[in-house]
């Protein structure tokens, strides 16, 4: 009977988690319902993956929130996935992503 080795292949795809991908400084702006809760419940998105923004800022348009934060030390990947989250929150209109180290600009369009 063959010994058993250990077999190492290259990965048939690249890691979008892994912590060598280069990091970006992501522009988030987030449009939605003047709801009392909703900065808590966008602040907490980020405060679950021990991530502290480095700038947040709110104002109120009549009926509606504006809600801009920039958060550095991110994957383009994982600053896509959490948009995608932002969007999926209760009474968000629309979230842009923005990456202010390059040009990329992505929209991601909100559940409710």
């Amino acid at each position: 009977m063959p010994h058993l080795e250990a077999v190492t292949t290259p990965s048939p795809r690249a890691d979008a988690w892994s912590a060598r991908n280069a990091h970006c400084l992501a522009q988030y702006r987030i449009l939605a319902e003047a709801e009392p809760d909703l900065p808590v419940r966008v602040l907490n998105l980020f405060a679950l993956q021990c991530l502290t923004p480095e700038q947040v800022s709110l104002q109120r348009l009549d009926d509606l929130l504006s809600i801009d934060i920039v958060m550095g030390g991110l994957s383009w990947h994982r600053a896509q996935v959490i948009a995608q989250k932002l969007g999926n929150l209760v009474s968000v209109c629309s979230v842009t992503l923005h990456n202010a180290n390059a040009a990329r600009t992505a929209p991601v369009q909100a559940a409710g």
